[in-house]
């Protein structure tokens, strides 16, 4: 299909000046002005007519989505916080005859300002976009955004959560999330050194891959490192089978104290324990069946599900307050 055509718009760096935007350092904000690089990020994400609905995070000045806007979807809800983008973002809304569904949600407290998706009613995404509950199943939802690396981790726990419990736009079977990060982990293996918490909890819910690099030469200001293009697929059998709150306490609990041996970790555990309670952490351990000697970034995120749940089906949990000594 040829791309989709659009009345003549001033370009984004232009409008930019007019309307005397700057990036904002507290938001890590950092502007694009080059569509050949969004163009680049939207073939690579593979964002198609296929997709029912693309919701972008936090697009700016909107370059992004007129990349989107271009592959032909005709579905997109763009939910931005700063209001000082709106009238760049009505503009190409007016232009792609409203194609683009401009909507900004206030935050009702003032003090939260790390953005409207972390506070949104998931229900007015669905009513923007005119889909009911009766066309979710077989659709298709891409989420894309540049995720500010101060809340990055904010917006992942929140989306991973709902994606376990089929909550809010995540109860779409068949979701992919592409996602900038200026310093991320979320690919990292079980032989990589970056590998933290937020590696284990993505991945026992989706297939993590890196598909583009963008330099940082590219965005205004420029930012000290270059940008990762990060696509997660929602898997269709998750390895989770337990809580997903459980799930993240305890990879919390053990990377909290990576640097220790599984071993290690287990026997200071165990010894806050009652004995009868001490007696199923033996049978945790046994029915676990990995290597000891092994630190907590060396297991997979379906070990750590497998963990996971087998302390749920043995009633345990991570007791608070625990010291482990260095």
């Amino acid at each position: 299909m040829l791309p989709r055509q659009f009345p003549k718009l001033l370009a984004v760096r232009d409008l930019v000046k007019i309307y005397g935007l700057t990036a904002k350092s507290q938001l890590s904000q950092n502007f694009i002005f080059d569509k050949n690089i969004t163009d680049k990020i939207v073939k690579c994400a593979n964002i198609s007519q296929n997709d029912t609905l693309v919701v972008e995070v936090g697009p700016g000045p909107g370059l992004l989505t007129r990349s989107i806007l271009e592959t032909g979807i005709s579905n997109i809800v763009a939910i931005e916080k700063d209001s000082r983008f709106l009238p760049t973002l009505m503009q190409l809304a007016e232009a792609s005859e409203h194609a683009l569904k401009v909507n900004t949600f206030r935050i009702i407290f003032v003090m939260i300002i790390k953005g409207d998706m972390l506070e949104i009613d998931h229900g007015k995404i669905m009513e923007a976009a005119h889909i009911d509950e009766s066309r979710i199943l077989g659709s298709n939802l891409h989420l894309i955004g540049n995720l500010p690396f101060n809340i990055a981790s904010l917006f992942l726990v929140q989306w991973i959560k709902m994606l376990s419990n089929q909550s809010g736009i995540f109860k779409f079977p068949n979701i992919t999330m592409t996602l900038m990060f200026q310093k991320e982990r979320i690919v990292a293996d079980t032989i990589s050194p970056q590998r933290g918490r937020m590696s284990v909890l993505v991945q026992s819910f989706c297939e993590a891959k890196k598909i583009y690099e963008v330099p940082s030469s590219v965005f205004v200001p420029r930012p000290k490192v270059d940008a990762s293009i990060i696509q997660l697929k929602a898997l269709p059998n998750p390895f989770l089978k337990a809580p997903v709150d459980l799930l993240e306490e305890i990879v919390g609990h053990f990377y909290l104290f990576r640097r220790k041996t599984i071993n290690s970790i287990f026997n200071k555990l165990q010894k806050k324990f009652s004995e009868d309670k001490k007696e199923t952490i033996f049978k945790i351990i046994e029915q676990l069946n990995v290597d000891m000697s092994l630190r907590p970034e060396n297991l997979t995120a379906e070990q750590f599900c497998y963990l996971t749940k087998l302390f749920h089906d043995n009633s345990v949990s991570i007791p608070k307050n625990i010291k482990i000594s260095k």
